[in-house]
């Protein structure tokens, strides 16, 4: 894909003498399709994943149309799904089965109560007022997400999600009692201790979500046998907002000696990254970065760049075949840029989101349909082998 490339590692067989026939083509791409470990890496940013869910509902539904079936279980094409901040609510989703378009609609109607209140960018009664009514904010804003929450997921854990769906979850966050990261997972893995089974989807998402100054840290009751209590957990974009080496490590775990690992990643419609800076300009203080506000951006853009190449120059050295492949997406257009912060919730800034990404995923399936690179080919095989709603997944052993 020319907008972001892929990484390959050694693919023995490839070289030929010839074309080969169209049937041989046809069946390796059967055999690969059944074969390979596919993992989907999902970055955060804020109500941003409302283009994240967008997108990969948009190209779902183009290729369920070209398939002639109703819609398709894309959950159900990973063998595991890795997610941060709002990208670890869409995982949470997609292996549970819940529609993409309801998740987008559950972004759209509870957005202005979890963000009720944007970070000041300037001094005077404004930044005042704000200090006294933030906290109440923030807290409000935590409980109408909890709701939603509830009520697309309830009370089931990542154990009866992963008995379920035999999806494989890992969902970043950090614990506060040690400053450690940390990745909740299904107990997809032969060796696990069982340790996050019976954390409830909807705390594991608010603990991955929970991004300081904009939203309150998440408080999680103990799950387990021993003395009651509670762990307190923070946004996971604090050290992984770009899982993708999560997965790629977790897929080297769990794939077969040799098996092909292909991660697919896709990030939440960044700002154009970077910015020129006047000699005069580099002394910043609070009011420049918006009181911490425009630290957060900064640190998604580079962890997008850093992470994605760090697992691409990886992939080369593996002992079997590894890809890496982020979605293409288009530049985002002027007129987008007041749409991008972290907690803008108006519905015009929302509705400009969610176009854009329908958008690019209709620009992405025109290339699908004729694809131009190996990251083209593997995208579309991913969404032509998709299974369909309703039947049952083929799960690998």
């Amino acid at each position: 894909m020319t907008d972001a490339g892929v990484a390959a590692g050694p693919f023995p067989g490839n070289a030929s003498s010839g074309p080969r026939p169209q049937a041989s083509i046809e069946s390796a791409r059967d055999s690969e399709r059944r074969s390979a470990f596919r993992v989907l890496s999902l970055d955060g940013g804020g109500m941003r994943g409302a283009y994240t869910a967008t997108y990969l509902a948009t190209v779902a539904q183009g290729f369920a149309r070209q398939r002639g079936v109703r819609e398709l279980d894309l959950g159900a094409a990973f063998d595991l799904i890795v997610g941060t901040s709002v990208g670890g609510i869409v995982a949470c989703a997609l292996a549970a089965g819940t529609p993409l378009t309801e998740l987008v609609e559950l972004f759209r109607s509870i957005g202005p109560r979890v963000f009720q209140r944007r970070l000041p960018g300037r001094l005077g009664i404004h930044l005042f007022v704000d200090l006294l009514r933030r906290p109440a904010a923030i807290r409000q804003g935590n409980a109408a997400l909890r709701q939603g929450l509830e009520q697309r997921f309830g009370s089931e854990t990542l154990a009866q999600v992963y008995a379920r769906r035999r999806i494989a979850l890992a969902i970043t966050a950090v614990e506060l009692s040690q400053h450690r990261s940390w990745v909740f997972k299904t107990p997809h893995n032969p060796t696990t201790n069982h340790r996050d089974d019976r954390y409830r989807m909807v705390d594991v998402c608010l603990a991955t979500s929970a991004a300081p100054i904009y939203r309150s840290l998440a408080a999680v009751d103990h799950v387990d046998d021993g003395p009651a209590g509670y762990r307190v957990f923070a946004d996971g974009g604090l050290w992984a907002n770009n899982p993708v080496l999560v997965g790629l490590v977790e897929a080297l775990g769990l794939a077969r000696q040799e098996q092909e690992i292909q991660v697919f990643c896709l990030g939440t419609c960044p700002r154009p990254a970077g910015e020129r800076i006047a000699r005069a300009e580099v002394d910043r203080g609070l009011l420049e970065w918006r009181f911490g506000g425009l630290v957060a951006p900064l640190a998604i853009d580079a962890q997008e760049f850093a992470f994605d190449n760090m697992a691409r120059m990886l992939a080369k050295h593996l002992n079997r075949p590894c890809e890496v492949v982020r979605f293409p997406t288009k530049s985002v257009p002027a007129d987008l840029m007041p749409a991008l912060d972290l907690d803008e919730v108006g519905p015009e800034a929302m509705d400009a989101l969610i176009n854009q990404a329908r958008t690019d995923a209709d620009i992405a399936n025109s290339r699908f349909s004729d694809p131009k690179d190996r990251g083209d080919v593997l995208v579309r095989d991913l969404f032509l082998g998709a299974s369909t709603v309703g039947a049952p997944r083929k799960v690998q052993t």
